[in-house]
């Protein structure tokens, strides 16, 4: 015997009474397609500048002021090199940033990551507080120490000398600060090994800390040559000399110095050399965070953890 059984009518949705408020509504979010369209539009205006001084530089001088955006390759000339190379000692400019960038870039990444090991791995009276003092110049601005570092470099002779270029400086409150924030964070047991070992405290930094901390150090390393190479403030005040004059000193000193150096010289062709040296300063910025921009982007994830 076959027994029916009744099926129960499907319940219908309930409907929304007019004019009562209804759930929240799904947002548009941009996908991966809008976002690297988005992306492409802002890295074409901060390049735009950048691209046009470039090109501009080899444009002659009267084209950059009657046509400042056109482009016409065929007319393109290294004439505004060749003006700014005679008027303009931009090759001792480059010598001088090159010997402070290395000497003191290297004093940078040496010294202050032994700091901040100090700071994030030993404990010794007065830690936080001489950690707080450190931390504390970073809210000082440059130009409330210029004066009282320009009397120092005054009273020991630094004067127009590369020790007065260097040495200010040359241990950086924000790279302390960054390091420690790293070192924190490696394993306190990888350390407690190596001296079980018989590894010394330095060998323990320079053996375990430092091939782990080697992301944010590059990371560190790019910070710093761009840095040192932009830095104009304090060149100018310690090295007033031409001898002694940075790249960055140079730069902002060029228009004299083509005036100077070229009697009637018109604003074209003043514009043409300022366009040509500063290509020339850019490009090797260029080369050095197109050449070490991964080692950037991970020091600067590595730098992130909180110690």
């Amino acid at each position: 015997m076959v027994i029916a059984h009744a099926t129960r009518p499907t319940a219908a949705p309930p409907r929304t009474p007019a004019g009562a408020p209804r759930g929240p509504r799904r947002r548009w979010a941009a996908g991966p397609l809008g976002t690297q369209v988005f992306l492409l539009l802002l890295a074409a205006a901060f390049l735009a500048p950048v691209v046009w001084a470039l090109v501009s530089a080899f444009k002659p001088a009267t084209q950059i002021v009657s046509d400042p955006l056109g482009f016409d390759p065929s007319t393109f000339t290294v004439e505004n090199f060749r003006r700014m190379f005679a008027d303009v000692p931009i090759g001792q400019g480059f010598l001088n940033t090159a010997v402070v960038l290395v000497a003191k870039g290297s004093l940078t990444l040496f010294c202050a990551p032994l700091a901040a090991y100090a700071f994030a791995k030993y404990t010794f009276p007065g830690r936080d507080l001489l950690f707080g003092t450190v931390l504390i110049t970073l809210m000082l601005p440059t130009i409330v120490l210029i004066i009282p570092l320009l009397l120092e470099m005054k009273e020991l002779g630094w004067v127009n000398t590369y020790q007065a270029l260097i040495l200010p400086g040359a241990v950086d409150a924000f790279a302390i600060f960054w390091m420690r924030q790293v070192i924190a964070a490696v394993p306190d047991e990888l350390l407690d090994a190596a001296r079980v070992d018989g590894c010394t405290e330095f060998g323990i930094f320079w053996r375990i800390v430092l091939p782990v901390i080697r992301p944010a150090l590059a990371g560190l390393a790019v910070l710093t040559v761009m840095n040192i190479y932009n830095d104009f403030v304090w060149p100018v005040v310690a090295a007033s000399s031409s001898r002694m004059a940075t790249l960055q000193v140079v730069l902002s000193t060029l228009a004299q110095n083509i005036t100077g150096n070229r009697i009637g010289a018109d604003y074209a062709t003043v514009t043409g050399e300022l366009l040509a040296a500063a290509s020339i300063a850019l490009v090797p910025l260029l080369i050095v965070f197109i050449a070490l921009q991964k080692h950037f982007i991970n020091g600067i994830l590595a730098g992130s953890v909180k110690g």
